[in-house]
């Protein structure tokens, strides 16, 4: 009995080619498919499209209050009062506490008393200048007459007494002079005890502790009958009343590589999106350093975000899509359909399916890119069929069946 011939292993993938089986499968991942002996392989491609193509970066930043301080006492004292607590909002030049400072009370009535005693001195001063004043008038008249009498009649009157009258005369005069500066003396002791007086009630003003600005009370130093020194002390010795943030109002602090701190701009809206809460609020660019970090490379670019609610809390992390470039009407092809030529950033080839299904190579000139596209400035027309994925095995006149892909997100 004749057994036949074992066929070779290799002939059995060409039988199932010829049976309509390619060796390939068309998937996601494979460009081209292997056809059947004289048919021309499939290829998946795409079509030139236009559409808004916007380049962001996402930066990762930690929310900061717009400001925060720890709120000090001008002066030193016991609390005798303390109006907030931890939570409480609070508006500019609310009262947080009162402070207790027997002395200058005291202090205010020597400063009182000194202004009423340089006001009588200021008193005795004009009396005295009237005086003096009265007296001059006495003596002018007399050496007048005496004078007068001495040009009618020479001889008459001694010399020796014109002389004395006009002494006398020009003494009165030098007395209201004295009297004059002793009465702008006094005058200005006035004011400046009521400058102690305005001191001693400035500093009584300063009893009252204060909000510099609209915020929350984020902790709480001190209570009722506390020790509160100065503020002007070292921060080692002073104690803070309580600590105030502004959270209406916050601040995101990103760190842009260098490559692209040329993009950003002053007033620059950004998203905020905040994975605590699933939400995304609307934030702005309102300042940066202008410098590079010379360890990290970047730049510190500062987002301001309102929090009128008080919806954010000072640490709560947040991601910020920062807009680099953006393109409307961009006419756009995937990235994977692009091979990029070596030392150029703004150039490539691309493979295209002519209407007569023939490939051909084509160099085309690229503008910006996201993570899934690429702008074409100029090398393809809307609606050319390109094709998506590795091209290799292909050359250019070589006939094909196009395969339209519709590219999703995934895909490109």
């Amino acid at each position: 009995m004749t057994f036949p011939r074992l066929l070779p292993l290799a002939v059995f993938p060409c039988l199932l080619a010829v049976l309509g089986s390619g060796c390939g499968k068309s998937g996601a991942g494979s460009t081209t498919v292997v056809a059947a002996a004289g048919e021309p392989p499939s290829v998946a491609v795409t079509r030139v499209t236009t559409k808004t193509l916007t380049n962001k970066l996402v930066l990762t930043a930690e929310f900061k209050p717009y400001q925060e301080i720890d709120v000090m006492a001008k002066v030193a004292g016991y609390i005798k009062q303390i109006n907030v607590d931890i939570g409480d909002r609070v508006k500019a030049g609310q009262v947080l506490a009162t402070l207790e400072i027997p002395e200058m009370g005291d202090d205010l009535t020597r400063a009182n008393a000194a202004v009423s005693r340089s006001q009588a001195d200021v008193t005795r001063a004009q009396d005295e200048l009237e005086r003096v004043k009265s007296t001059h008038q006495l003596a002018e008249l007399s050496y007048q007459r005496l004078n007068t009498v001495s040009q009618k009649r020479p001889g008459l009157v001694a010399q020796q007494e014109i002389d004395d009258a006009r002494g006398k005369d020009l003494v009165a005069e030098a007395q209201i002079a004295a009297a004059n500066s002793a009465l702008l003396s006094a005058q200005e002791q006035v004011h400046v005890n009521q400058a102690d007086v305005a001191r001693v009630k400035t500093m009584m003003d300063y009893t009252k502790v204060t909000a510099p600005f609209d915020g929350v009370i984020t902790k709480r130093f001190a209570d009722t009958g506390s020790m509160i020194q100065a503020g002007t002390a070292s921060q080692t010795q002073a104690m803070p009343v309580v600590r105030l943030s502004q959270v209406q109002h916050l601040r995101l602090i990103l760190p842009v590589p260098e490559k692209q701190t040329p993009s950003v701009h002053i007033g620059q809206a950004v998203d905020v999106m905040v994975p605590a809460l699933h939400r995304t609020f609307p934030g702005r660019v309102s300042r940066f350093e202008n410098k590079l970090s010379l360890e990290t490379r970047s730049m510190d670019t500062e987002v301001d975000v309102e929090n009128p609610q008080l919806t954010l809390m000072p640490g709560m992390y947040a991601e910020v899509d920062l807009v680099l470039s953006q393109k409307n009407n961009a006419l756009t092809v995937p990235i994977n359909a692009i091979d990029m030529e070596q030392g150029s950033a703004d150039s490539g080839r691309v493979t295209v399916v002519t209407p007569g299904n023939r490939v051909e190579v084509r160099q085309v000139k690229l503008g910006i890119e996201t993570a899934n596209d690429a702008e074409i400035v100029s090398g393809l027309n809307e609606g050319d069929l390109v094709v998506i994925g590795s091209r290799s095995g292909l050359q250019a006149g070589q006939e094909v069946r196009p395969k339209m892909t519709v590219m999703t997100q995934s895909q490109s």
